[in-house]
């Protein structure tokens, strides 16, 4: 990693001599602290430095492959549905080839590509790496008043030729007074070995409602760490799905900031793992105002070796008073193999609140599955149906119609 120097990037990001300088600091932050290990509490459960060590044993952090595919047409075929009728951002190893919001107007959405004032956070690691090797950024500002008209998918798209690479990614969502937006994260994933670093902040003004989704169905073996950080004003909304399943290694951090009155964090998520795929959501949802309210539900299914994390934290702070907050873990364990852990967390330091959490594993009702083979079904098929009914409480809770269907046709869900 010391052998890294970012002046190698100058020919193809066209950084200039202070932002060169910038991403030094970054990297120096990172290369003091390296990945993330079991010695962090955040990280207790799956050890990320030793995951990269033992799979990208050779990780590149800079490769000038990255940007030599540039056939959006074929990164677009690969996407198992229709994005014509969307409006979509198409990035393809890390870099924006195609923005596309046709079905909006214009005049009420302002782009901007480069970040004026970059933020940091000395306790992670992971971020540093973003800040100092991100290849390309974007920031999308819904208006005033304004509620798009289609959901935005946002598309990451990674192609067969880059492998042992580290890539970061960077976008910022800002959602002014009474703005709505449905936003819809694919992976759309052929590479190989590759770690995937991704960091988004959103920031919601009053009234806002972001509907957030993130879908990570397709197999590949890469690794994935994405950092999301949501600001929450008074009484906005953030809806959060989270779906994972592809990937071999996927961790999803998100950090909500209820900062001002009558806000709402909604955090739910699938993970469906087999193999040896290990996948971990971790939560927290930080009451900073009154009348605040909060609500997570995950569920995940294990097969063979797969491995399962949850951390949730709900955090009131002493002037939050009267928050509503609930957290709910629940698993189900196909095989002798899987391993699930949760941690649930409750830190309240306000008297007038209501919150609750808690966490469940176990195996598939053995009776309901005879039940349902006495009516013809076989054994697989009989698993499948519970298991369907097992997620569609967290589907259902999707309030996006369009990304619903979508959801339910790319897991097979009737």
């Amino acid at each position: 990693m010391n052998s890294v120097k970012l002046i190698d990037f100058v020919d193809t990001l066209k950084l200039s001599k202070k932002d060169i300088e910038i991403r030094k600091k970054e990297f120096d932050k990172f290369i003091n602290s390296g990945f993330p290990s079991k010695n962090l509490e955040d990280w207790k459960f799956i050890d990320l430095n030793k995951t990269i060590s033992a799979k990208i044993p050779n990780l590149k952090f800079l490769n000038k492959e990255v940007n030599i595919y540039s056939d959006q047409k074929n990164s677009l075929k690969n996407i198992p549905f229709e994005v014509d009728n969307c409006n979509y951002i198409l990035s393809v190893n890390g870099f924006i080839k195609e923005i596309n919001l046709n079905h909006e107007n214009n005049n009420k959405i302002q782009i901007i590509r480069e970040i004026k004032n970059l933020t940091t956070d000395l306790n992670k690691s992971l971020l540093s790496l973003n800040n100092a090797l991100y290849y390309d950024y974007i920031k999308i500002i819904v208006k005033e008043n304004y509620s798009f008209n289609q959901p935005l998918i946002f598309i990451n798209s990674f192609t067969n030729n880059i492998q042992s690479t580290n890539i970061n990614l960077k976008f910022d969502i800002q959602m002014e007074k009474n703005s709505s937006l449905s936003l819809f994260n694919l992976n759309s994933d052929y590479s190989t070995n590759n770690f995937i670093n991704m960091s988004n902040h959103f920031k919601l003004g009053e009234n806002a409602i972001l509907k957030n989704y993130k879908l990570n169905l397709n197999n590949n073996s890469n690794l994935y760490y994405s950092h999301e950080d949501i600001e929450l004003y008074k009484n906005s909304i953030s809806e959060n799905c989270l779906i994972s399943g592809g990937s071999d290694f996927v961790k999803n951090d998100i950090i909500c900031n209820l900062k001002e009155e009558f806000s709402s964090a909604f955090v739910n998520g699938i993970l469906q793992l087999n193999g040896n795929q290990q996948h971990e959501i971790r939560s927290t949802i930080n009451h900073l105002s009154e009348n605040t309210k909060s609500y997570q539900l995950i569920k995940s299914s294990l097969m063979e070796k797969s491995k399962a994390v949850y951390q949730g934290k709900i955090f009131v702070d002493s002037k939050a008073q009267k928050t509503d907050g609930y957290q709910l873990s629940k698993g189900i364990l196909l095989n002798d193999g899987t391993e699930f852990n949760a941690k649930p967390e409750l830190e309240i330091y306000a008297d007038d609140v209501k919150c609750s959490h808690g966490s469940s594993s176990g195996n598939l009702d053995e009776n309901k599955i005879f039940y349902l083979m006495t009516r013809g079904l076989s054994k697989d098929e009989a698993k499948k149906i519970l298991l369907d009914g097992f997620y569609m409480e967290v589907i259902e809770k999707i309030t996006d119609i369009k990304i619903k269907k979508i959801i339910k046709k790319l897991m097979n869900i009737k």
